[in-house]
């Protein structure tokens, strides 16, 4: 209730953030599992706000609380070192700060400087990622500089001069500058970082702020309005845009809620991401998105019809598929299509709440008007055939098309994805089992001919011609299929290369190699066999679909009664019906498809197969 009435006032939002502000503080007088509640409710949802809304303070306190109250033990001893190493940070400050202070007063800057230490979450965070000690994070604190600006120099520019005069003392770390100034963050954050090394070899964050700049960092959202209403931003005004983008993309979000809460919550947690990046459009406008954001995503951010018609895009001038990851500098411009259209597919590929909740309103859309399509176009049909619509001709239709429900089924066909061609046959037959005739390859004992007296007491049965178990390949020189006359070769890795008798490689062969002649013959029998439909998916090549017609039919000799493989932006997925004996059969199948060259993904469907 509270995040729907952002889109009327925020300031209920900034009441909220207060009162909870107040349970944390108080959250010891809590039972135990009270306080693991609101302590994770915290971390989840009110500290990410907070910083979204520049509230630095408040969303430092907050995590901090929820960390003292869900890991009470780690909380105390960084507290712990904190206080220990005070000393030490105090001694490098007195030799850091007084270059830096003469520095600045020879060249009439009003300032004030002062050390920030890094909260105590953020260590334990640190120390979690990348798996280290409390004692090997070096950048337990940060020198701040905030500057009192000229009337008559932009902002920018003095901060670039206070940079420059303090790497004129300390040597910068060239990849650890951070230009918050030209770019402000989503919550109007402004300011310039910096690391430099310091006396004795220790690297230290400096961080420059004009008071302007100060006043947004503390106080955040209210600060970013005072200035925007008096007027005082000068150039830096500009700056404004990123947080009211920001609240315009949450109220668009909070105007078509989900009717699931949690699902709500999670989209709503998405427009609160603070690891960002900066692309920007071919005209060279800058946008700010989520680290991590797709193509797809900044498609969805410039509109969503152009989400809606994506299919691709040239990124610094290069095509590039729609769910590739795009950097900070990146220059995207999006490729459409007034035949694309959105796909269920897509939603694992987007980080936006944005582009998440108008794929969803798309398909939501798009699906029922293929419902409805879908329900006309087959009772029209089964009229036309004369068959009432009752529960017994779902029973074998659903399955037929592969669909879970009636619902999927007329989704389908209203779509187009399959045709109602057959559906006589369909209707007349049940597909779940039927008789089929199986080839097998039987091979005579090849060591008999040499006439061992071990070989000769066989047994008969073994030295007729019984299969021997040996792995087998057809020659790709004469393709033998079940019913010609063949012999086998056995090669040098043990297996049997079966070629016809009238190849001429197998002629060659027989002349030059007698001794690894190993008869062959097919013998065939009827067994009963079960349909089974599993799913593919991978990367798109060249090739893939007479690779898995080879693997399944020519290598494992199984009957595929039905293959539907379609490919976009460089993936191909589909299913495969197949009869097989039984589910050992299946699964070895399975596994010999996972293992062709771009296969990623095999499943079994457990379509139902009935009269």
């Amino acid at each position: 209730k509270m995040l729907l009435t952002l889109s009327d006032d925020i300031r209920v939002c900034l009441i909220k953030i207060a009162d909870r502000l107040h349970n944390m503080r108080t959250l010891g007088s809590m039972p135990k599992h009270k306080q693991m509640k609101i302590a994770s409710e915290t971390i989840y949802l009110f500290a990410p706000l907070a910083h979204r809304l520049g509230l630095y303070a408040i969303k430092t306190e907050f995590e901090d609380l929820s960390l003292k109250y869900r890991f009470p033990d780690e909380y105390n001893q960084i507290k712990q070192k904190l206080a220990d190493t005070e000393p030490q940070r105090l001694q490098f400050i007195e030799k850091f700060n007084p270059p830096i202070i003469e520095k600045l007063k020879e060249n009439n800057i009003e300032f004030e400087i002062s050390g920030r230490v890094k909260s105590i979450y953020s260590i334990w965070k640190k120390m979690k990622r990348k798996q280290v000690s409390f004692e090997e994070i070096y950048d337990l604190f940060a020198i701040r500089i905030v500057f009192k600006p000229s009337p008559l120099i932009p902002e920018k520019s003095q901060c670039w001069h206070v940079y420059s005069l303090i790497t004129d003392i300390y040597k910068p770390k060239p990849d650890r500058i951070r230009d918050w100034v030209n770019i402000p963050k989503a919550n109007g954050y402004e300011a310039l970082h910096c690391t430099v090394m310091g006396p004795e070899g220790v690297w230290a964050e400096v961080q420059i702020r004009s008071e302007r700049m100060n006043e947004i960092a503390e106080r955040g959202f209210a600060a970013h309005w005072k200035y925007k209403a008096e007027g005082k931003g000068g150039e830096d005004a500009g700056n404004d845009r990123e947080l009211d983008q920001w609240l315009a993309q949450l109220r668009e979000a909070l105007n078509s809620p989900s009717e699931d809460a949690v699902e709500f919550m999670d989209n709503f947690k998405m427009n609160l991401q603070v690891s960002e990046i900066v692309v920007f459009t071919p005209d060279g406008e800058s946008r700010t998105m989520p680290k991590g954001a797709t193509v797809l995503d900044f498609a969805y951010e410039i509109h969503s019809k152009i989400g809606n018609r994506a299919i691709g895009a040239k990124v610094n001038y290069k095509i590039t598929p729609l769910f590739a990851e795009i950097h900070t500098g990146d220059q995207i411009e999006i490729l459409t299509s007034q035949n694309a259209r959105p796909q269920v597919e897509w939603l694992d590929h987007i980080t936006t709440a944005k582009a998440r909740t108008h794929i969803k309103q798309f398909l939501k859309r798009d699906g029922e008007n293929n419902i409805v399509r879908g329900q006309e176009l087959f009772e029209a049909e089964m009229k036309k055939l004369g068959v009432p619509l009752q529960a017994r001709v779902f029973r074998k239709v659903l399955p037929a098309y592969h669909s879970a429900g009636k619902d999927e089924f007329y989704s389908k066909l209203g779509a187009g994805i399959i045709r109602l061609d057959g559906l006589d046959k369909i209707l007349k037959q049940n597909a779940a089992s039927k008789l089929m005739k199986y080839w097998t390859l039987q091979f005579a004992n090849p060591f008999r001919f040499l006439g061992t007296g071990d070989d000769r007491k066989k047994k008969e049965g073994e030295e007729g011609g019984e299969q021997a178990g040996y792995r087998y390949v057809m020659a790709e020189c004469c393709n033998p299929i079940p019913g010609d006359e063949v012999v086998g070769f056995k090669m040098d890795d043990g297996r049997v290369e079966v070629h016809k008798k009238n190849c001429h490689n197998a002629v060659k062969l027989s002349a030059q190699h007698g001794e690894r002649i190993v008869p062959a013959k097919w013998s065939s029998e009827k067994v009963m066999s079960y349909l089974a439909v599993i799913e593919v998916r991978g990367i798109d090549r060249v090739g893939i679909l007479y690779d898995l017609a080879k693997i399944i039919s020519g290598e494992l000799n199984v009957n595929i009664r039905e293959l539907h493989i379609h490919s976009h932006d460089g993936i191909f997925e589909g299913t495969i019906s197949l009869y097989v004996r039984s589910s050992e059969d299946l699964k070895m199948i399975m596994d010999k498809v996972r293992s062709a060259k771009g296969v990623e993904k095999v499943n079994r469907t457990e379509a139902s197969m009935v009269d």
